[in-house]
């Protein structure tokens, strides 16, 4: 069997879509064993322009081919990353010439990589299997917003009918997604295999140093500083009204970075750090007291499970978010998770307060049920199941 497999991020960059695909990839090379190649069409890193990192454009092990894009420098505006795909939809097609697959798997959150790969499946009449990870219609909305936003938003659905009326089986990161896609495509076949927990943060050693009662209680984001994410609507207010006792310690880049530096100015409990490989983010956790996680309050964001939950979740330190929705509801259900409405501060501090000075949560139930490694391997049967090729 030969499988096609699109993801934009892919290992080095740091990313959820490039760890999940990365994770998934390995569960099904091992599933196929000799019975089968996976052909990966991905990118060089490109998630964070102040995280470089080298990678072969062409590396091959065992019964997987990588082959990685170079696209042209960009920043995180939706022109730039508009520009980006074309090209990387440019190289895909110039590469799948002459090429005959049994199926085309994409792991998709801006749409257009499921677009690309329903059409490659439809030129080349194989199976299609998609993972979504993103509502990008719905999304869109708020990225673009007034007339922009009305224009291309029926283009948008368009699109995303091509890409999910194709699919054989569609697999959804949340079960919050389900409502919008039953009522759009109620004929699907869906499933629900979400993000889950990695290696690194599972071996991580739990025998925390003790912190220093004078010390400040340190707080810890990590991730993407977009407008998604809304940190500029929190942090410079949080941090304003804990001077004394608390640190916020931010880990990342995106689009609002520079609008969060401009608003932390003069804060000096806040502190912003690039980038880091998961080593280095480990050694950033371990520090911490407790873990932030946000998202803006956007009606799409909802729907979503925030994939940092699951690595935060594993370290076992308290965890303070500000979600709404299905998410709302997803971290109100694991132990030591303080959940308050996003861009609330007065509930956030109440919160924030609540969670005290920290200490170590007992999670295994949460951990069993969502290890990454397990939850790959039931995603790479699935596949293999609707490829309907019996392997030895």
């Amino acid at each position: 069997m030969r499988i096609l497999f699109l993801s934009f991020y892919y290992e080095p960059d740091l990313s959820a879509g490039s760890f999940r695909s990365t994770a998934l990839v390995k569960a099904l090379s091992q599933r196929l064993g000799g019975d089968g190649t996976i052909d990966v069409l991905t990118t060089h890193p490109n998630r964070y322009q102040s995280f470089k990192v080298d990678a072969p454009s062409r590396e091959s092990t065992r019964n997987v081919n990588i082959v990685r894009f170079h696209l042209p420098r960009h920043k995180n505006g939706f022109i730039d990353q508009a520009k980006s795909f074309i090209a990387y939809a440019f190289y895909v097609i110039q590469e799948v010439k002459g090429k005959d697959y049994d199926l085309v798997l994409a792991s998709s959150s801006r749409l257009m990589t499921a677009v690309l790969a329903s059409s490659i499946s439809r030129c080349k009449k194989t199976l299609l299997y998609l993972d979504v990870r993103d509502i990008f219609v719905d999304t869109i909305q708020y990225v673009l917003g007034g007339i922009s936003s009305r224009i291309l938003l029926p283009f948008f659905r368009v699109l995303e009918r091509y890409a999910i009326s194709k699919a054989q089986c569609v697999n959804l990161v949340s079960k919050g997604f389900l409502p919008y896609f039953v009522r759009r495509y109620p004929q699907m076949d869906y499933r629900f295999i979400s993000n889950g927990i990695d290696e690194e943060f599972l071996k991580v050693d739990k025998n925390y140093s003790s912190r220093c009662e004078n010390k400040p209680i340190i707080v810890v984001y990590a991730g993407n500083i977009g407008e998604g994410q809304g940190l500029h609507h929190v942090v410079p207010e949080l941090a304003k009204a804990t001077l004394l006792t608390h640190e916020f310690w931010v880990v990342g880049d995106g689009g609002c970075r520079e609008l969060l530096l401009e608003k932390v100015q003069g804060l000096s409990n806040v502190k912003i750090f690039s980038p880091l490989t998961r080593k280095g983010l480990i050694k950033i956790y371990k520090q911490a007291d407790i873990l932030f996680l946000h998202l803006n309050n956007y009606e799409a964001f909802k729907k979503v499970i925030p994939s940092k939950i699951f690595e935060y979740a594993a370290l076992g330190k308290p965890v303070l978010s500000g979600v709404s929705g299905y998410a709302s509801e997803f971290c109100s259900g694991i132990e030591g998770v303080a959940v308050f409405p996003p861009c609330d501060v007065e509930k956030g501090l109440h919160c924030l307060y609540r969670l005290g000075t920290g200490g170590i949560i007992n999670r295994e139930k949460f951990i069993d049920e969502y290890r990454r490694e397990t939850l790959m391997q039931r995603m790479a049967e699935d596949i293999i199941m609707v490829s309907g090729k019996p392997l030895k």
